[in-house]
């Protein structure tokens, strides 16, 4: 998994992990605004006629949406408004695969009712706030340092 020094200690430095869950939760319904938004945006491109098609453009949005914010700033929009950010095992933002691999992860655990509430689960029961893909990866959103 990963060494237990390269993230911050859940008992020594609760404050990374104080309120997170919650923040994870807030910056999901703010994201999902923000991609209806821009999916609103693409189908009014397209004179409407993306409207046939509007289930795979929003997931198309969605996906390169959560994809190319955890890429670039390890935090989605929704998730920079709430102050959180993503670390890797090792304690780094995440890189591109890693984003990948994550929203990935976040898409395959949406698909099945158990494997969402398993996830949301741990998210509030385990002791870094990790979500199932988090705790695969070895990813964990935290509270962002005023230094990061």
């Amino acid at each position: 998994m990963y060494a237990p020094s390269a993230l911050p200690d859940p008992l020594n430095h609760a404050e990374f992990y104080d309120g997170v869950t919650v923040k994870r939760g807030l910056a999901w319904i703010v994201d999902v605004l923000l991609v209806s938004l821009i999916t609103a945006g693409v189908v009014l491109a397209t004179f409407l006629t993306g409207l046939f098609i509007l289930p795979a453009i929003f997931l198309a949005v969605d996906f390169l949406y959560r994809w190319v914010s955890l890429a670039r700033k390890s935090a989605t929009p929704g998730m920079r408004v709430m102050g959180i950010l993503f670390l890797d095992r090792t304690g780094q933002r995440l890189d591109a695969g890693t984003a990948l691999l994550h929203t990935l992860g976040y898409y395959l655990s949406g698909l099945t009712f158990l494997a969402q509430v398993l996830s949301i689960g741990l998210m509030f029961l385990s002791a870094r706030g990790q979500g199932l893909t988090d705790h695969i990866l070895g990813t964990v959103a935290i509270n962002r340092p005023a230094a990061m």
